[in-house]
């Protein structure tokens, strides 16, 4: 991918796995490559109020075999993964705010009907 243009981004985490994508979702290839002919391709001329660490950019790990010749199938795959985890999104969140919400009430109980020593 183009490290240079203003809308790559790569962030790695804290078990070393990392994730290198164009911002606007225009690289059907990430991580491996963007389009030849991108018509949204920017310099990317400054760094303002970004937080370097003290870590380079990982190396693009390498492409895989055929991506010439089944890069469609390829970037359909990775575009059906992407819709199944947007799909689970908002039920995931909704499982979340509820185990949220009951430990929250149980906390306020814990507090009004506490021992007192």
């Amino acid at each position: 991918m183009r490290e240079e243009c203003k809308f790559f981004e790569s962030r790695t985490y804290g078990d070393g796995e990392t994730v290198r994508k164009c911002d606007l979702d225009l690289a059907p290839e990430a991580p491996w490559r963007c389009p030849a002919d991108c018509q949204a391709f920017q310099p990317r001329l400054a760094d303002v109020n970004w937080a370097h660490g003290s870590l380079v950019t990982p190396a693009t790990p390498e492409e895989p075999p055929g991506l010439d010749e089944r890069g469609d199938d390829i970037a359909a795959l990775l575009d059906e993964a992407e819709d199944i985890v947007n799909a689970a999104g908002p039920s995931i969140l909704a499982e979340v705010r509820t185990e949220q919400e009951q430990t929250s009430k149980a906390g306020r109980f814990r507090r009004v009907f506490r021992r007192r020593r």
